[in-house]
């Protein structure tokens, strides 16, 4: 089994939005038995909280229900349990890689390292924009989805 873990900073927007779009993938693929997936935040701002309405209902025009999903903190268990650890932006990338122990480092990269179609490399944070903002990020999400589990079925 892989385990693949999507972090942003209060797991309220991007990361639970990772976690919907490619567990929605995974199961459109007959691979979910094979794919343990999850999110979390670095911070502690919203443990317990929905996402984001506006992320909830960006991703459910595209038929993807968060409404299951609720905020919470990366653990040091984390990086022991989770063979992909996908950091939404550089800043959450560094904040991972400092309390990550020194042996499990190669499990932690940027998500959008798997994008096929978009040049950028971290899924800017829509919290204090316009629900386009939100559009984009949801596109970024599922290009670089995409991406991942194309890289995955490929090293199984």
């Amino acid at each position: 089994m892989t385990k693949i873990l999507f972090v942003c900073m209060g797991n309220i927007c991007r990361s639970p939005a990772a976690e919907g779009v490619f567990r929605d993938l995974v199961a459109r693929s007959g691979m979910g038995v094979s794919i343990q997936i999850d999110s979390a935040g670095t911070h502690d701002y919203h443990i317990g909280a929905l996402p984001d309405a506006r992320m909830r209902a960006a991703a459910l025009k595209r038929g993807c229900d968060l409404g299951g999903l609720r905020g919470r903190q990366v653990g040091v268990d984390d990086f022991q349990q989770f063979d992909h650890i996908l950091a939404m932006d550089q800043a959450n990338l560094s904040n991972l890689k400092q309390i990550c122990p020194p042996e499990l480092q190669h499990k932690i990269r940027l998500f959008l390292e798997f994008s096929q179609n978009f040049s950028e490399r971290e899924v800017p944070d829509p919290y204090y924009g316009a629900q386009q903002g939100f559009e984009h990020v949801l596109d970024l999400i599922e290009d670089a989805s995409q991406g991942l589990l194309a890289s995955i079925t490929k090293n199984q």
